[in-house]
């Protein structure tokens, strides 16, 4: 049974992959990963395979400021750094790539929270 849930992940991830690529896009792409206990968010050229910005759970801006990484308070102040640090480098529009992930909890957490904080996608 492993196996099989393991395989449907490998395939949503590779087929999320393909459509973004298949979209030729001009706009960078915010990649999400999340862990157990952390969240991760970069915004990536695709073009030049340069990270611009980045921010996690990890961060030294949201030390103290949150609890746990794992949750989606964590994802939510994640969501809202990414977006600023972006908007301070002229950023406004963005490919969101959730990685497989469902668009579900943390994930949906980051990304209503970078929209709320000016960013396009």
């Amino acid at each position: 049974m492993q196996g099989a849930v393991l395989e449907k992940y490998e395939l949503r991830r590779e087929r999320t992959r393909r459509k973004i690529r298949e979209m030729r896009t001009t706009r960078p792409r915010l990649s999400v990963c999340r862990t157990l206990k952390h969240i991760y968010a970069q915004i990536i050229d695709d073009g030049q395979s340069k990270t611009l910005v980045a921010a996690s759970s990890l961060s030294p801006d949201l030390e103290g400021k949150v609890k746990s990484g794992g949750n989606q308070a964590a994802a939510e102040a994640v969501g809202a750094l990414i977006a600023q640090k972006a908007l301070e480098k002229g950023i406004k529009a963005v490919v969101f790539d959730r990685g497989g992930h469902v668009y579900h909890g943390r994930i949906k957490a980051l990304a209503d929270a970078a929209r709320k904080a000016g960013l396009q996608f």
